[in-house]
């Protein structure tokens, strides 16, 4: 409560506030950022948001997209250098380490300003002068709504803010089937909703806007990229930089592709591996016994949550692939054998 309270004094006038999240946003991530971002701007304050990278075309659609700054835009980053230098008060949110936001985590590190991290990840960083954190809550959104909420100020969440924060959670819970989808998550939505966010609308713009490109690549990738190991429990996608080329593949067009692997019968543990520029990119899902952050922080330099976690690899492709099924076979008594944990 002495931090919530100090945290409130530090936002009482108005200030520049610059607020930034994870690379590759996610729904999560970018409807945290715009909620948060026109909730202050309602409250007075000059707030400039940068993600470290772009980020989906079928984000495109919440309040704010048009001023978000991407750092990795040779453009923007003078703009958002100086909004960064000049801030007050820095958010960070849906990340709880700053490498999770390539060099301008450094530059966060060196910032005078106040730092606020919001986040449910695990095993957070401490790097922040107000933390409002927790791995029970299944979406950064939610957090959000909870700390708008928890400073009294529930009436200035209009249908643009409640739209953007009902959209990380609807994702993050993988459309409210995931194990984190726990009773508050119902009782948040359901709040987000009389304030005017439309469910079947925002399901729309981020699931059904497909471009033939990528509806001919999800296709390719079940066809002929979808390998399937009975034996031990596990399904994954191996997808070459070749193939993303031939399909013409853009920022999001992977997203939820290792879902299909986690949807088979039997399995209780799915990958993708996508061949990026810089090393090998991976998705990890698993059922709810199964801890994938754990596995991706011991081996493939990751974490995340324990159904949905992410890693790299320097390793070429067929490398990685060979490393990571030993490694479940060599593994699969820890990682299977342990008893489902139910959701409160």
């Amino acid at each position: 409560m002495e931090a919530l309270a100090s945290f409130k004094k530090e936002i009482s006038s108005p200030k520049k506030i610059f607020i930034t999240t994870h690379v590759k946003p996610d729904a999560d991530a970018l409807g945290s950022s715009l909620g948060l971002a026109n909730y202050l701007l309602k409250k007075g304050h000059e707030v400039t948001v940068v993600t470290p990278t772009d980020y989906p075309s079928f984000l495109n659609w919440m309040e704010g997209n048009d001023l978000v700054l991407d750092f990795s835009r040779e453009d923007h980053q003078k703009s958002a250098t100086k909004a960064l230098n000049e801030a007050d008060v820095v958010f960070c949110l849906d990340f709880s380490v700053l490498n999770r936001v390539n060099e301008l985590g450094e530059m966060i590190r060196q910032s005078d300003a106040f730092i606020v991290n919001i986040d449910h990840h695990q095993d957070p960083e401490d790097f922040a002068d107000f933390k409002y954190w927790s791995t029970e809550a299944a979406a950064t959104c939610e957090l959000v709504y909870e700390l708008i909420v928890e400073l009294g100020d529930k009436e200035l969440i209009d249908k643009d803010i409640a739209a953007s924060l009902y959209a990380g959670i609807m994702t993050d819970t993988g459309g409210f089937r995931h194990p984190n989808t726990t009773k508050n998550v119902h009782l948040v939505v359901a709040e987000l909703i009389d304030l005017g966010a439309n469910p079947s609308q925002i399901a729309n713009w981020i699931y059904d806007s497909n471009s033939v490109n990528r509806l001919k690549f999800i296709g390719f990738a079940i066809s002929r990229r979808l390998v399937v190991r009975e034996d031990i429990h596990t399904a994954y996608f191996a997808i070459s930089k070749k193939d993303l080329k031939k399909y013409q593949s853009r920022t999001g067009d992977t997203e939820g592709l290792v879902n299909y692997a986690l949807s088979l019968d039997g399995i209780k543990l799915a990958a993708l591996f996508s061949e990026r520029e810089d090393g090998i990119k991976i998705s990890f899902r698993s059922s709810s016994e199964v801890a994938v952050n754990k596995f991706a922080a011991s081996y493939f330099n990751g974490g995340g949550h324990k159904n949905a976690a992410g890693g790299k690899s320097e390793r070429n492709l067929k490398e990685t692939i060979e490393k990571f099924e030993n490694l479940v076979e060599e593994h699969q008594d820890e990682l299977f054998d342990q008893e489902p944990v139910s959701s409160n």
